[in-house]
C-alpha cells in the first residue's frame, strides 16, 4: 500500500535547487511520486514504505547538501522508575518511522522527540508509550504555525544579521566605486588602498557569502549546479583575481582591483534573500488565519469532573461541557441544551445558527449564548477545519501545469549560463578586446550573476499560494494548482438544480385524490410508501405526513427505482409512486390527468403520480424554491462570457419553470443520475471547458468528468472527493468568484514569469555584451526575486462580492 508524506527543507535557494531534490527522490526505488516546492520549501513524496522510508529520504536530502526540518516535541512522561525504564521508551520511540532522534531523560520524565509531522505525530508516541505501560502527557501546546513562525523569523534575523555585517563593510567599498568613477579627488585616500579593500572585502566574502559556498559545493558534489554555483563563481572570480593583483599586480602588468565588485554583489544578493524571506512569510497567511481559528483548549467531563485540557489530548467520545462566548473545540453532536452557534468561519453566514439535542457543531465555531455539552464525534486531523487546512496545504504545495515550463527552463538553465559566461570571457578575451583579462572577467562575472534564475522559480508556486488561500478565505477550497488553473479556461457551466439552484428542501405543495380516497388518505399512503426513501422528494412527502398523522409504520415492502420513484406494499396493495416514465413501464393510463399535471408543472413544481394495484389514484405536487442568490450568480456567469446549462432529472415543464426564474435558457431535463455524466462528455466533445456544479454525492460522476468539478458544501463535508473545487457556502456566486480568483491568479503567473524572464533574456546578452555592470547584474538578479513575490502578494487585495455579506 502506498503511502505520502510531506517534509520541509531547508537550504534551497532557487527552481534548480527544487529540481535537483524533486529528481534525486524521483529516482529512488519505491517512490512513485515526488514534488518540490521551493516557495513553500516543502517536498511531497508518494512512496512503497516496503522498499524505502523517511531515514532513506533524510539521508538522499543531505547528500545533496540541504537539510529536512524537523519538529519537535516535549512529552511528560508518567510511570518511569528506573533507568531501563528510560531506555525502553527511548528505544521504542526511536525505533518508529518519522522519528530523527528520541532522548529520554528520567530526572525530568520528559521524552524530548525530533520528528518529521508529515510521517508521524505526537497522539501516535503517545499511543506508543502507552503500550509500553506508561503514560504520556503534552508538554508544549504550541500550534505548528507558531512554530513555522518562529523557522520564518529565524531565517529573518540570520540574513538580516548577514545583511548588516557585508553593508557595513561594504560601503567604503561603494564610496571607492563612486569616488573612482566620478573622480572625487577629496575622497580619503586610505580607500584606494588595495589592502585596506581586501581586509574588507575578506569578511564578505567568506563569512557572510560562506552559505553560496556550501550550496554551491552541494550543488556541485552531486553534478548539478544552481543559484549559489553563479553566485560564488561569480564573486570568486572578481575577488581572486583582485587578490592576485594586490599581491602580484606589478609582475602581471595589472593595477586594478575589483574587492568592491564581489562584496557589494554579495550584498545585495543577501537583501534581496531578505526581502524575500519578509515577503514569502506573508504568502502563507491562510494558513495561520485558519490555524488560528482553533481552540486550544477544552473543557471535558471525565469521571463527573469538569478538566480543562490541550485539544490535542480531546479524543472520540468526550463529553465537552461549552459556555457562552467560547470557541467549539472540536466536532460532535450536542447532547444536552441548546443555543445558537456562529458558523460564520465556515459558511460565510453572519447570523448565528440555533441548536439543539442531537445537532452537529462544528469545531473552531463559536457559542453565542447557551450552554450545551457534546459528545466528540471528530478529532484531530479529522475535524471539518482540520479538513479545510489540509486542502488548502495540499493545494499550494502543489504544481499547475503552467509550472512544468518553468521547472524545465530551470533545469538547463544554470548549465547554459556558466557555458555562455566561459564564452563571454573568452570572446572578449581573444577576439573584441585581445589580451585584456580584466575586461574579459568582468563581462564573465556579468553574465553569471544576471542569470541566476530565482525569480524562474518562485512566479508560479508564490501566486499558487497566495490564490489558493485567497480562495479559502472567500469559501472556496480548491484541491491543486492545476485546478486552479484549468477554472480560468471554462466557457459552460453545467448546474444540477435540486440542492444547487435551489434550496434542496422541497415542501409538499398539493395533494390531489382521483379516486375515492380522501386527501389526507393519498398523503398517508404516499408517505408510508416513501418512508424508505432517500430521495429529497420523498422525504418532503415523509416529513408532511409525520406533521399530519405523527410516527407512520414501515410498508410492507419497499424498493426504489433510480431516477423514476418507488414501489412499495401499503396495506396489501400495490403502490406506485414517482413519474410519467414509471407509471407508462408499468402500462398505468394517465392521459386523463396530463391536464391537470402541466398547470402543476409550469407553477415550477414537481408533480409526483401515485397509482394504486395498476390504477392512478392521486397526484402529489412538491416545490423546491430557488435560493436567493442564484439568478444574480447566473446573470453574473453569463456577463462572464460563460454558457450556463441547468440538468436535471425533472420533467421538461417543472425544469423549464425553475430555469425561467434564474435566466437559464439552456435546459437538459428528465436526465437520470448514471446519465449526467454522459452529458457532461457530449459537451466536452463540442470543444467546450465544462465546469459541473452539484452537490457531490449524486452527481459525483459528473463533477468527475467535468474539465472542472465544483462541489456545493457547508463546510461539514469538505472532503468530497469527486470534486475539484468545494463552495463551502450554498451561494452559487462562489461559481463566478472561483473563475474570476483563477484567472486573476493566471495573469498574476503569468505577470511573475514574464518579469522572471525578462531579467535573464535581456540581461544575459546586455552583460555579454559589455554593457552591464556585475554590481547593477547583481542589484537586479537580487530584486527579481522581491519583485515576482511582491507581484503574487498583491492577490491578496483580490475581493470578491459573495465574500461580503
Amino acid at each position: 500500500m502506498m503511502e505520502k508524506t510531506s517534509f520541509k527543507i531547508q537550504g534551497m535557494t532557487c527552481a534548480a535547487c527544487a529540481a535537483k531534490i524533486e529528481r534525486a527522490l524521483g529516482k529512488m526505488k519505491g517512490v512513485t511520486g515526488a514534488n518540490v516546492n521551493l516557495a513553500l520549501e516543502k517536498a511531497t513524496i508518494e512512496y512503497d514504505p516496503q522498499q524505502v522510508g523517511v531515514d532513506d529520504f533524510n539521508k538522499k536530502i543531505a547528500d545533496l547538501g540541504y537539510t529536512l526540518v524537523s519538529d519537535k516535541v516535549d512529552l511528560k512522561i508518567i510511570g518511569m522508575t528506573c533507568a531501563a525504564c528510560a531506555a525502553k521508551i527511548e528505544r521504542k520511540l526511536n525505533s518508529l518511522p518519522g522519528v530523527t532522534k528520541a532522548t529520554v531523560n528520567l530526572a525530568t520524565e520528559k521524552a524530548s522527540i525530533a520528528y518529521f509531522s508529515g510521517t508521524i505525530g505526537v497522539q501516535d508516541f503517545k499511543q506508543a508509550i502507552e503500550k509500553l505501560g506508561y503514560k504520556a502527557e503534552m508538554v508544549d501546546d504550541k500550534l505548528d504555525v507558531d512554530k513555522e513562525r518562529e523557522a520564518r523569523e529565524r531565517e529573518i534575523k540570520r540574513q538580516k544579521a548577514y545583511f548588516i555585517f557585508s553593508a557595513v563593510l561594504s560601503f567604503p567599498l561603494a564610496f571607492y566605486m563612486f569616488a573612482e568613477l566620478f573622480k572625487w579627488a577629496w575622497a580619503p585616500e586610505i580607500l584606494f588602498n588595495r589592502y585596506f579593500q581586501l581586509a574588507l572585502a575578506t569578511p564578505i566574502q567568506f563569512i557572510a557569502g560562506a552559505q553560496f559556498y556550501k550550496d554551491g559545493y552541494y550543488a556541485l558534489k552531486n553534478r548539478s549546479a544552481n543559484m549559489a554555483v553563479l553566485v560564488a563563481l561569480g564573486t570568486s572570480a572578481a575577488y581572486f583575481f583582485s587578490l592576485v593583483v594586490t599581491f602580484w599586480g606589478e609582475q602581471i602588468g595589472e593595477m586594478h582591483v575589483y574587492y568592491e565588485t564581489s562584496a557589494i554583489i554579495i550584498t545585495l544578493i543577501i537583501l534581496g534573500k531578505l526581502l524575500e524571506a519578509i515577503a514569502k512569510g506573508k504568502t502563507s497567511e491562510a494558513i495561520k488565519k485558519l490555524m488560528g481559528l482553533q481552540a486550544k483548549t477544552a473543557r471535558v467531563i471525565r469521571d463527573g469532573q469538569e478538566l480543562d485540557i490541550p485539544i490535542e489530548e480531546v479524543v472520540v467520545g468526550d463529553l465537552i461541557l461549552v459556555r457562552p462566548g467560547e470557541k467549539i473545540p472540536v466536532d460532535g453532536v450536542i447532547k444536552e441544551g441548546y443555543s445558537a452557534v456562529d458558523e460564520s468561519m465556515l459558511t460565510g453566514e453572519s447570523i448565528p445558527v440555533d441548536k439543539k439535542v442531537g445537532d452537529q457543531v462544528i469545531g473552531a465555531t463559536i457559542n453565542k449564548h447557551g450552554s450545551f455539552k457534546f459528545e466528540a464525534t471528530k478529532v484531530g486531523k479529522d475535524t471539518a477545519l482540520a479538513q479545510i487546512i489540509k486542502i488548502v496545504e495540499d493545494a499550494q504545495g502543489s504544481k499547475a501545469p503552467i509550472q512544468r515550463l518553468a521547472d524545465i527552463i530551470s533545469a538547463y538553465f544554470v548549465p547554459a549560463v556558466i557555458v555562455i559566461a566561459i564564452a563571454t570571457a573568452l570572446v572578449w578575451y581573444f577576439i573584441v578586446d585581445p589580451g585584456n583579462f580584466t575586461r574579459a572577467l568582468i563581462n564573465f562575472t556579468a553574465v553569471l550573476v544576471i542569470a541566476c534564475p530565482c525569480a524562474l522559480g518562485l512566479a508560479t508556486p508564490t501566486s499558487i499560494m497566495v490564490g489558493t488561500g485567497k480562495g479559502a478565505e472567500n469559501g472556496i477550497l480548491i484541491k491543486g494548482g492545476e485546478h486552479l488553473e484549468n477554472a480560468h479556461k471554462l466557457d459552460t457551466v453545467v448546474l444540477d438544480k435540486t440542492g444547487t439552484i435551489t434550496k434542496g428542501q422541497p415542501e409538499v405543495t398539493d395533494v390531489l385524490s382521483l379516486i375515492s380516497l380522501s386527501e389526507n388518505e393519498i398523503l398517508r399512503i404516499a408517505a408510508i410508501t416513501e418512508k424508505g426513501s432517500e430521495h429529497p422528494l420523498g422525504e418532503a412527502i415523509v416529513k408532511r405526513g409525520k406533521e399530519v398523522f405523527g410516527e407512520l409504520p414501515d410498508p410492507q415492502h419497499f424498493a426504489a427505482i433510480p431516477g423514476h420513484g418507488v414501489e412499495a406494499t401499503v396495506d396489501n396493495k400495490a403502490i406506485l409512486l414517482g413519474t410519467r416514465k414509471l407509471m407508462r413501464e408499468r402500462n398505468v393510463a394517465i392521459e386523463q390527468i396530463e391536464d391537470k399535471m402541466s398547470e402543476l408543472e409550469n407553477q415550477g413544481k414537481t408533480a409526483m403520480l401515485m397509482a394504486m394495484d395498476g390504477t392512478i389514484a392521486g397526484i402529489i405536487a412538491v416545490a423546491d424554491t430557488v435560493k436567493e442568490n442564484s439568478a444574480e450568480a447566473i446573470r453574473e456567469l453569463q456577463a462572464m462570457g460563460i454558457d450556463v446549462v441547468m440538468i436535471t432529472g425533472d420533467n421538461r415543464r417543472t425544469a423549464q419553470a425553475i430555469a425561467k426564474q434564474v435566466g437559464i435558457t439552456h435546459v437538459l431535463a428528465e436526465v437520470l443520475p448514471e446519465d449526467k455524466a454522459n452529458e457532461v462528455e457530449k459537451l466536452k466533445a463540442q470543444g467546450k471547458k465544462v465546469g459541473m456544479v452539484g452537490d457531490g454525492i449524486n452527481d459525483a460522476p459528473a463533477l468527475a468528468t467535468a474539465d472542472v468539478g465544483m462541489a456545493i458544501g457547508t463546510g461539514t463535508d469538505v472532503a468530497m472527493e469527486a470534486a475539484d473545487i468545494t463552495l463551502m457556502r450554498g451561494d452559487l456566486r462562489g461559481i463566478p468568484a472561483s473563475i474570476k480568483l483563477s484567472r486573476a491568479t493566471m495573469r498574476n503567473i503569468k505577470q511573475n514569469l514574464f518579469w522572471a524572464l525578462i531579467y535573464n533574456t535581456l540581461g544575459i546578452p546586455v552583460a555579454a555584451m559589455g554593457l552591464l555592470s556585475p554590481v547593477i547584474a547583481g542589484a537586479a538578479m537580487a530584486f527579481s526575486s522581491v519583485s515576482v513575490v511582491t507581484n503574487a502578494l498583491r492577490l491578496k487585495r483580490w475581493k470578491h462580492k459573495s465574500a461580503s455579506r
